[in-house]
């Protein structure tokens, strides 16, 4: 059962509740818009480019033929790591790291974006929040390859820690499956960010439209 926390959703963040991020070389580059139309189609809100090979000319454009899809499905974009790169592409956010600028310098010179930031602590997350992010992911909840460099699992027991000590919605990333999603919001995440499970699939709009359902469905 979802577990509600009012005054995050009154921030107008459900957009949020499955946070979608990209990897071309998961997807395969011939398929990489398909792929993401796709998961649109499913209800997906919340779409993140992270493609850090690219150079800033080609991630503004793909950013540019990304934002045509994301517009017509009324979702949101978020560009990894480029605040600049992101407002040229007319995106509606920017994803930091801890290492990256401070949220609050993006807010002031870009005043229009969303701003989420990678967390992996109480301490990160707080700090965060402190400095001005509008969501946080927090991660690794479960064992995956993409997170390994930042250690072991958390677990659930840090992740209800970290949604207990901000009032940020808290996004669940690292090894999320679509059976691992209840427990996750029992613990008290917003929402939970995914890339392997969604892009591995089969069928990604059915798999998509499976997760927005813990949600009600592609009406978020």
């Amino acid at each position: 059962m979802m577990t509600s926390v009012p005054f995050k959703a009154e921030q107008g963040l459900d957009f949020l509740r499955v946070y979608l991020i990209t990897d071309r070389k998961r997807i395969g580059k011939d398929q990489f818009l398909n792929a993401i139309e796709k998961a649109l189609q499913g209800g997906v809100r919340a779409l993140q480019i992270r493609e850090k090979d690219l150079s800033p000319n080609d991630l503004l454009a793909l950013a540019l033929e990304v934002k045509v899809l994301t517009q017509r499905y009324n979702a949101k974009l978020f560009i990894n790591d480029r605040a600049d790169i992101a407002a040229m592409a007319g995106a509606d956010g920017v994803h930091l790291t801890e290492a990256s600028v401070q949220a609050s310098e993006i807010k002031n010179k870009f005043s229009d974006l969303i701003v989420g930031v990678s967390t992996h602590s109480i301490e990160g997350a707080r700090l965060a929040e402190t400095q001005g992010a509008d969501f946080i992911t927090f991660s690794p909840i479960y064992a995956t390859p993409s997170k390994a460099s930042y250690g072991s699992p958390q677990g659930l027991d840090p992740l209800r820690q970290v949604s207990q000590a901000v009032r940020l919605p808290v996004l669940a990333l690292g090894g999320i499956t679509l059976n691992r999603v209840p427990e996750c919001l029992e613990q008290g995440a917003f929402g939970v960010a995914l890339i392997s499970d969604i892009w591995d699939s089969i069928d990604i709009k059915q798999h998509s439209s499976e997760y927005t359902q813990n949600f009600g469905g592609n009406t978020i």
